[in-house]
C-alpha cells in the first residue's frame, strides 16, 4: 500500500488487490454534524444533487457515464463525511476517478433538478416513519446528544429540506469542500505507483491553485463529555415494541477504551448468533427475531447501544435479561479461554469484511480522514489482543453504567 499527501492538502491510499475489479473513493470531512449556519439536512442533500450535472456534464451524462461501462457509482453520508464511490472494471479505474474529483468540484445545481430532488428525499424521509427500527435510533441520538451538533438527524426535515436552494448548495460546498479535508482511497490490480501519479494529477486539474490549509476544526482530536440522561416512553401504537438501551462510548480517538468497547459490544450482541444477546433472547426463550449491540464512535465521543424488537407482552421481560446479562459482564471477569475465543471471533469478522474490496476501499478513506493514515492488519491486530478481561469487564461498568445509561421505548 502506497500512502501520501498531495501539494493541495488532499490524502490518498492505494492498494493493490488481485481482480478484474476496482474500487475508488471520495471521502469528504464534512456531514451533517458541519451544518450550522446552514438548513439540516444540507449535507445529504448535497450527496443527492451532486449527480444532477456538472460544468461539463449533464445530469444524465453523470448517471449513464460508468453504468455504460458496467460499472457503479454511488454516495452516503454520516454525522461526520460525506463519500462519492464507484466500482468499475480496472481499465476503466481512471475515468471513474476522474469523475469522482469532477463531482465534487464542479457541481451545478440546476435549480429545476433541486426542486424535483426536493420530493425524493422528503419521501426518504417519511419512508422512515413506517420503519420505527430505524426511527427510533435516530431519535435516541437527537435525544442523548441534544445540544452537541451530532443530535442533528442525517436527513433533516421536510420543512428544511423544503428551503435549501442551489445557492446555499454552491456555498456549503465552496466551504467545506476543501481538498485538505479530504482522501481519495483506490483498491485494484494496478502499479500503486502508477495511481499514485494519476492522484497528483487530478489534484493539479481540479485543485488548482488551492493552497493546503488546516484540518478541520470541528473533527479534532478532542473527547465531548455528553450529560443527557433520559427513560422516555412514546406510544406509538405500532404492532412490536421497539426499544434501545445506551449511552456515550468512546471517540475515534481514545484508542485504550476503543478497543476494549468495540470487543465489548461485540461479545454482548455482535452480528453472530453466538453473541450474548442473540443467545438469550432468540436461541432460548425464543422472545425476538433480532438483538444489536451497536458501537458508533464518532471524532469526539460515540454511543453504544443494544436495541430490539418484540411483541408488547415480551419487552419487560427483555429488559430484564439483557440488564441481567450486562452486569454479568460488569461483575464476573472472562476466563481466559473466552477471552481468546471472543479475540478469534471478532479478528474473524474483521478479515471476513477487510476482503471485500469495496468496504476496504471505504474503511480506508475513512481511517485517512481520521488519523491521516491506513492502520495495517497487524497493527489492529496487536490492539485487540491486547486487550485484557480486566478491559472487558471496566468497559461493561463504564459504558452501561445505571446513572449514564439511557432508554427510550416505542410501544
Amino acid at each position: 500500500m502506497i500512502t501520501g499527501k498531495t501539494g493541495c492538502g488532499l490524502r490518498y491510499a492505494v492498494k493493490k488487490s488481485g481482480g478484474s475489479v476496482a474500487y475508488c473513493a471520495l471521502s469528504i470531512k464534512c456531514g451533517t454534524r458541519n451544518e450550522d449556519g446552514f438548513h439540516s439536512g444540507i449535507a445529504h442533500f448535497v450527496e443527492h444533487t451532486l449527480f444532477k450535472g456538472t460544468e461539463h456534464r449533464s445530469a444524465s451524462s453523470v448517471n449513464s457515464y460508468l453504468d455504460r461501462l458496467g460499472g457503479e457509482l454511488n454516495a452516503y453520508t454520516t454525522k461526520e463525511e460525506i463519500v462519492v464511490h464507484a466500482t468499475v472494471l480496472k481499465e476503466d479505474l481512471s475515468k471513474a476517478a476522474s469523475l469522482l474529483f469532477e463531482l465534487v468540484t464542479s457541481a451545478t445545481f440546476p435549480e429545476n433538478e433541486v426542486e424535483k430532488e426536493k420530493g425524493v428525499v422528503t419521501d426518504e424521509i417519511n419512508s422512515y416513519k413506517d420503519s420505527p427500527s430505524e426511527d427510533i435510533y435516530d431519535r435516541f441520538e437527537e435525544l442523548l446528544f441534544r445540544g452537541h451538533p451530532l443530535s442533528m438527524p442525517i436527513l433533516g426535515t421536510a420543512a428544511s429540506v423544503k428551503r435549501i436552494t442551489s445557492g446555499e448548495l454552491h456555498r456549503f460546498i465552496k466551504e467545506k469542500f476543501v481538498p485538505q479535508d479530504m482522501s481519495f482511497s483506490v483498491v485494484a490490480d494496478i502499479p500503486e505507483s502508477r495511481m499514485e501519479a494519476q492522484v497528483e494529477r487530478l489534484c493539479g486539474k481540479f485543485f488548482a491553485g488551492k493552497e493546503s490549509g488546516p484540518a478541520s476544526r470541528t473533527m479534532a482530536p478532542r473527547t465531548v463529555r455528553i450529560t443527557n440522561v433520559f427513560d422516555r416512553t412514546v406510544n406509538k401504537r405500532n404492532h412490536q415494541v421497539n426499544c434501545i438501551i445506551g449511552a456515550p462510548a468512546p471517540s475515534l480517538y481514545q484508542d485504550a477504551e476503543r478497543i476494549p468497547a468495540a470487543l465489548l459490544c461485540n461479545i454482548l450482541g455482535g452480528p453472530a448468533s453466538n453473541s450474548i444477546l442473540n443467545s438469550v433472547l432468540r436461541e432460548k426463550y425464543g422472545l425476538v427475531y433480532g438483538v444489536e449491540c451497536s458501537y458508533t464512535q464518532y471524532a469526539d465521543t460515540g454511543i453504544a447501544a443494544v436495541s430490539f424488537g418484540c411483541d408488547r407482552g415480551n419487552y419487560e421481560k427483555c429488559l430484564s435479561l439483557i440488564g441481567r446479562e450486562v452486569k454479568k459482564l460488569q461483575d464476573s471477569p472472562f476466563g481466559p479461554g473466552r477471552l481468546r475465543a471472543a479475540k478469534k471471533q471478532f479478528l474473524g469478522q474483521l478479515a471476513i469484511a477487510s476482503d471485500n474490496g469495496e468496504s476496504q476501499c471505504l474503511s480506508m478513506g475513512k481511517s485517512l480522514l481520521a488519523y491521516g493514515k491506513v492502520m495495517s492488519d497487524l497493527q489492529t491486530r496487536e490492539l485487540v489482543e491486547s486487550v485484557t478481561s480486566a478491559d472487558i469487564q471496566e468497559s461493561a461498568r463504564l459504558i452501561f453504567c445505571p446513572s449514564s445509561c439511557s432508554r427510550l421505548i416505542y410501544l
